[in-house]
């Protein structure tokens, strides 16, 4: 099952006609779109060669070479969607339990956490499920960098277009919500590369950029179609069987030239499979919903834009929704309630002033108290630091050695009980937080704990999830005592 955030900026009015754009390599494809009596026109197509990397150059200057190109394939659409390099996105793969909606999705945002080799909150992440037996679930999770997705945004403002969306080229032309792309592996020849796509159980199960699956000689592209059927044979080796037994059929998007090669080196090596293997030429006939024309080209450009103006999902949604304080105010309040709204804010801050002014005067009389003992407390501060210099002293942080060594050897070796965070207070209490798989697992180590020498009072304070479960407990640390100076 395919989870998409909803955005619903731009949605006043339905959009009549809309720019679907990919970006690929240094390549941009366009192509316009206009909704009209129940079908798609295409107004303008164009693709062309960028010389700035938008990921490293001023946003402004890429913005203003689009808009030039635009300008020259005279496309007047200001509001666009926006195919995302396949190079960009980072996947894990998970296999969720029979959990509740709430659990699952806990789960999901801890298995992020776990997957990807950089901190999840620098990344935009979507997911998609495909269903298994027994309730249970395979996830694909699919995070694109923030700040990659930020500064197309800029770029796009700059060439005076309104982004609408932004998602994966590839998921738009397979999308896993037709009935049709049910147990397919989509191959797609990119500008540098080829991508790949295989979906099944209601969901996309796996997502690629083959390297090195195109070569340049001279000016000219050359498939390397053994590289493509070897990973394509790994990728669904690592599938669940019960999705990799339901794909049935290779579908190949590109140029008519390298996808039709493609197909038929796909059809002689993939043969033993079983697999129909088919070069996809034209949409088919209420592919969208809405007539397109018969000639029109088969691009994730138009793919992505179609979806659109016919309000389908397309696939991962990586642009949030942006609404501002002003909306938010206007949608929680009618216009009878702002004046009421109004006078209570005005009757707040009166409250908040007087606060801070009873705050100041307490300010100004401690003030007075301290100039008053400041003399003593100096005189304080000076033995203290004699004390300090002068006493014995004694080496303890052998202590807190010795309780972290009885702590870690009542974890379980298997790792299935994980500790985060450790604190030791006054070389006597100590609060541990972590993740256990479930509920059982953390029992036996609490009991291994509390039959730890030296260990006593252990209390389970916190416990939040199912599997896994976050936990937090502490303990008293008995054994020996602090140095008595």
């Amino acid at each position: 099952m395919m989870e998409l955030l909803n955005l619903k900026a731009l949605k006043r009015h339905q959009l009549s006609g809309l720019l679907g754009l990919a970006l690929d390599g240094s390549r941009l494809y366009g192509v316009a779109l206009r909704r009209a009596n129940g079908s798609l026109e295409v107004q303008q197509s164009f693709s062309v060669l960028l010389t700035l990397d938008p990921l490293t150059a001023d946003a402004e200057l890429v913005g203003r070479e689009i808009r030039n190109h635009l300008d020259a394939a005279g496309v007047r659409e200001h509001h666009c969607v926006l195919g995302l390099p396949l190079k960009w996105a980072l996947t894990t793969h998970v296999e969720v339990p029979k959990l509740e909606e709430e659990d699952a999705v806990s789960f999901l945002q801890l298995e992020a956490e776990r997957g990807f080799p950089c901190d999840v909150t620098t990344l935009m992440v979507a997911n998609s499920r495909c269903q298994l037996a027994a309730g249970k679930q395979y996830a694909m999770l699919v995070g694109i960098p923030r700040n990659h997705l930020e500064v197309m945004e800029r770029v796009l403002r700059a060439a005076r277009l309104k982004p609408v969306s932004f998602s994966l080229g590839l998921t738009a032309l397979q999308p896993a919500s037709a009935a049709s792309s049910q147990g397919t592996l989509a191959l797609v020849v990119g500008e540098t590369h080829v991508g790949l796509q295989i979906t099944c159980g209601g969901g996309v199960a796996a997502l690629r950029m083959l390297e090195g699956a195109l070569e340049l000689e001279g000016s000219r592209k050359v498939l390397q179609p053994d590289l493509v059927a070897r990973e394509a044979r790994i990728t669904l080796g690592q599938l669940p069987a019960e999705l990799r037994d339901s794909v049935r059929q290779v579908r190949v998007f590109g140029p008519r030239d390298l996808g039709q090669q493609l197909a038929d080196e796909m059809e002689l090596r993939l043969e033993a499979m079983g697999l129909k293997v088919e070069f996809v030429t034209r949409h088919a006939e209420g592919e969208f919903g809405l007539r397109l024309p018969a000639d029109a080209p088969i691009s994730p450009a138009l793919s992505l834009a179609a979806n659109r103006l016919a309000e389908r999902a397309g696939g991962f949604e990586f642009l949030p929704p942006r609404v501002t304080q002003w909306q938010q105010l206007t949608a929680r309040y009618s216009s009878s309630k702002l004046r009421t709204a109004g006078a209570a804010a005005a009757a707040a801050a009166l409250v908040v002033a007087g606060i801070f002014l009873f705050q100041q005067w307490q300010l100004m009389s401690l003030g007075s108290q301290w100039n008053k003992m400041a003399a003593r407390v100096a005189q304080i501060k000076d033995v203290q630091q004699q004390i300090v210099q002068y006493r014995s002293w004694y080496d303890e942080p052998v202590r807190s050695l010795t309780i972290l060594k009885q702590l870690t050897q009542a974890f379980p070796e298997d790792g299935v009980v994980t500790a985060k965070s450790v604190e030791i207070r006054d070389a006597n209490t100590v609060t541990c937080s972590g993740v256990a798989r479930d509920y059982q697992a953390l029992l036996r180590t609490i009991d291994q704990l509390r039959a730890s020498k030296g260990i006593s009072e252990v209390k389970v304070s916190t416990i939040r999830g199912k599997s896994p479960m976050q936990f937090t407990f502490s303990f008293n640390w008995n054994e020996g005592g602090r140095s008595e100076n």
